[in-house]
């Protein structure tokens, strides 16, 4: 298996199954070390404060079992950092390593999911994965196609949240639709005032008591709905991305739709533009005295032009599909005896990916904006032509 790195100057690389250690029970190695999922993190740069504190506070947003709304699995999900850190709490230069042990292994849950091994789940990538590994594929809870995969991708966005925190970049995601309940109109300043107020971090607080009494009926039902989340980045300097294959929205893209729920990216107004005339589309631009900078009278380009950022709010909205396995009986195929069967799917699940997955949003965005950022301040730290005043780097 290739592609588990992601970044060019700052790099994460993560390894880690959904059920990993469940199959490797020895009382003769440590309970953290039957398995779970790693993260190693380059390119940190030296003198910054991180704490195994800082990293869970960021994973107990995505952790399971903490409501009605979530999976019923409980992993505590708890973080070691095991390289790169001195007693100090202040990293070195080095990689930074970190390990999330997984806790909830036991056999009747491994049973439970070995009882599968031969169909497809419906929406997931059992079949894909067999097609590329054959028999070999760990298919235990979806393997590396879980969603657990996603805890290693938060600990190191908790690692570039602490480094941008220091340049002042904000990242923030939130919800702002499930099955067609729409949250309008969210500002930056009413998510960061009603951010994790409720269960679904919806910052609209009257919407967000619809959609979560949607989610308790679909949940009854045994069903499952998608949603929309929305990230801002506030702080991002004019500058980042490259024009070409490497514009920021690509690189954000990237960092985006590979979370395996995402099917769906814009930003901006997006879509909306096909609507639209020029005159209507166009960011009117004008010089702002206070601030002493170019800004736009209107934001629909999301923060990025030619592929650039502008100084501007960066905003996205991804759409985030239904959970795969519910308990309805669905129609599939046995893919060793190559027959259709009927199968319902009893295992646990989250009614909707949405409340869980903000945070993996987040760390991904924070991630790809801090990789941009080293690459943009190292250009630009060879470029002795640029006039200061026009340089937001």
């Amino acid at each position: 298996m290739v592609g588990n790195t992601f970044g060019r100057i700052f790099r994460v690389t993560t390894c880690g199954e959904s059920y990993a250690g469940a199959f490797r029970k020895n009382p003769n190695v440590p309970k953290e070390l039957y398995g779970g999922l790693m993260t190693i993190v380059d390119g940190v740069p030296p003198g910054i404060k991180l704490t195994s504190e800082l990293i869970q506070e960021e994973l107990d947003k995505r952790r399971p079992g903490k409501s009605a709304l979530d999976t019923p699995r409980k992993e505590s999900d708890k973080v070691f950092i095991f390289s790169g850190v001195m007693e100090n709490d202040i990293t070195t230069g080095a990689p930074v390593g970190l390990i999330i042990p997984n806790e909830v292994i036991e056999d009747e849950h491994l049973n439970k999911h070995k009882s599968y091994n031969e169909v497809i789940r419906p929406g997931q990538a059992g079949y894909t994965f067999f097609k590329k590994y054959g028999q070999f594929a760990d298919n235990i809870g979806a393997g590396r196609a879980s969603g657990r995969e996603t805890a290693a991708r938060v600990a190191a966005g908790a690692v570039a949240k602490a480094v941008l925190d220091t340049m002042g970049i904000d990242v923030i995601a939130f919800v702002t639709e499930i099955h067609g309940i729409k949250a309008e109109n969210i500002t930056y300043e009413t998510a960061k005032a009603n951010y994790r107020k409720n269960d679904l971090n919806c910052p609209d607080l009257n919407k967000a008591k619809e959609m979560m009494d949607e989610l308790l009926k679909i949940k009854a039902e045994g069903d499952s709905v998608g949603g929309v989340v929305e990230i801002i980045a506030r702080g991002v300097p004019a500058g980042l991305g490259e024009p070409v294959f490497d514009k920021l929205q690509a690189t954000l893209s990237h960092a985006l739709m590979s979370i395996g729920a995402i099917k769906g990216i814009e930003f901006g107004d997006g879509f909306e533009h096909a609507k639209l005339k020029g005159s209507e589309s166009n960011d009117i631009p004008y010089y702002d005295e206070s601030s002493g900078r170019v800004r736009f009278k209107t934001n629909r380009a999301g923060g990025i032009l030619g592929g650039i950022s502008n100084g501007e709010d960066i905003r996205i909205r991804v759409a985030v599909k239904p959970t795969p396995t519910i308990s309805i009986p669905q129609n599939t195929v046995n893919m060793y005896k190559l027959e259709n069967v009927e199968v319902a799917f009893k295992t646990r699940n989250d009614p909707s990916i949405c409340p869980r997955i903000y945070p993996v949003c987040e760390a991904m965005v924070r991630i790809a904006l801090l990789d941009a950022l080293y690459i943009a301040k190292g250009y630009r730290a060879v470029s002795n032509n640029i006039d200061p005043r026009w340089d937001d780097l």
